[in-house]
């Protein structure tokens, strides 16, 4: 059911559902999908954008997925062909969907297999107002959901683009600052540019503006932490990486056994090659699960200019005021904000909570697989205190302690998932499961 499918739609309009999801997002789309493959249940869907695939629709037009597409979307359709780069910066590694990808990808799931099951309702360019009830940006016209079991919060993680929002600084009149987006639309040439943020969006800028050809020297890089960085071989699918990546996980465990200090710890794991940073002169503080290739990661080398003096407070005409100290700017200099948070490092809340299921990560950056792990826990098991048990929610990574906090919570997931014979069978047959992805020879406590 969509608005188009009525004349009308009255502000009394009612309509019956099992489950009503707010948000047609990555999680969204994964949770709705797992739930209809394995339930009889009846969903309705409502999003505020025009299409599925949630932050995907104002991303930057070169965005491409950090990791192999094979690990993204729903669990019942593939996205991509499995196919392995032959050029390029990702040569040798699984393919990454683009943002243009992505967005089809979900629109198909949507329009080729949710809706034709007559089970799932979905409505577009819609405000959810809370209490079943939602209202149509376009026509003002207003429904509301008698929801039969649970309201499923898809949008609690406030995935945030730069394009979503203006920058956390000032900005002088006449400085040309820009989000990402705007890369792509431009015909000017500019004397330098500048790129303000560490993580995986000023990664990208810096990778797309090498890619024009624009000298390292022109670029200025603005990195208020150094962040850790992990290795895109590291994590792939298909059986030619399995037992390279199994060493590695083996040599992580090993070095987590052995460290005597948080800094020993990165050393180690910096040596076995589990984590990478841009530098060895300085220590990274942060960690957001950012996944570079080692050809990516040798261009972004290439960039000597690198600031680490904290956060921009205001740009002005003729300088940059950061927490610790100026740099200079000029009228010739592109400013390009990439400080956006990403993925927030929400508080963590009980993932079944009566009416109400909150999505959460319940695996370290896999987002879409903890959405479909979820939705196939709420079909498979009745009590809730079960069913939060098996479903702990593990905050994004935001800081070096948190890679290790992360690694410990994931431990504690998948040896409680380990002790349930129907969920290891699940997770055997789940697409979005990376670690299904690497073939038999991975170490079962990992």
């Amino acid at each position: 059911m969509q608005w188009a499918t009525r004349d009308r739609l009255d502000v009394n309009t009612r309509i019956e559902a099992d489950y009503l999801v707010i948000g047609a997002g990555a999680m969204g789309m994964a949770f709705t999908d797992t739930l209809v493959a394995e339930t009889s249940a009846t969903v309705v869907v409502v999003d505020k954008y025009h299409q599925p695939g949630g932050h995907w629709n104002l991303a930057y037009p070169f965005v491409r997925l950090h990791q192999p597409s094979a690990f993204y979307g729903v669990n019942s359709r593939p996205l991509g062909s499995d196919a392995i780069d032959r050029t390029g910066w990702n040569e040798g590694l699984y393919e990454l969907a683009t943002s243009g990808e992505v967005c089809s990808y979900f629109d198909q799931v949507m329009q080729q297999q949710l809706l034709p099951t007559g089970r799932v309702s979905y409505f577009p360019m819609c405000d959810y107002e809370g209490e079943g009830r939602f209202r149509s940006l376009v026509s003002g016209a207003a429904m509301e959901v008698n929801v039969h079991r649970r309201v499923v919060d898809a949008t609690y993680m406030r995935v945030t683009v730069p394009s979503m929002r203006p920058p956390g600084y000032e900005v002088a009149p006449g400085v040309q600052c820009v989000a990402p987006n705007e890369l792509a639309r431009t015909s000017r040439q500019y004397d330098h540019y500048t790129i303000v943020g560490a993580g995986k969006t000023g990664m990208d800028a810096c990778l797309w503006l090498l890619r024009q050809g624009v000298e390292a020297a022109n670029l200025t890089w603005i990195m208020p932490r150094d962040a850790w960085l992990l290795d895109r071989a590291r994590i792939q699918p298909g059986a030619q990486f399995a037992n390279a990546i199994a060493a590695g996980f083996l040599a992580q465990r090993q070095a987590i056994a052995e460290a005597n200090s948080i800094d020993d710890l990165f050393d180690r794991l910096a040596a076995c090659g589990q984590l990478q940073r841009l530098t060895d002169k300085v220590r990274p503080t942060m960690y957001r699960c950012a996944t570079v290739s080692l050809a990516e990661l040798a261009q972004l080398r290439r960039i000597e200019d690198v600031v680490r003096l904290g956060r921009v407070r205001r740009i002005e005409e003729s300088r940059i005021v950061l927490d610790a100290g100026t740099i200079p700017t000029s009228q010739g200099t592109l400013h390009i904000d990439c400080s956006a948070d990403g993925l927030e490092r929400r508080p963590a809340v009980s993932v079944f909570d009566g009416p109400r299921i909150t999505l959460q990560s319940v695996r370290t950056c896999q987002p879409v697989f903890s959405a479909a792990f979820i939705a196939h826990v709420e079909g498979a098991y009745s009590d809730d205190g079960v069913k939060n048990d098996l479903c702990v929610p593990i905050p994004h990574p935001d800081s070096d302690l948190d890679f290790l906090r992360a690694t410990l919570a994931n431990s504690r997931n998948q040896g409680r998932w380990a002790e349930e014979a129907g969920l290891l069978a699940w997770l055997e047959n789940a697409r979005l499961d990376f670690f299904g992805r690497l073939g038999p020879r991975l170490p079962s406590d990992q």
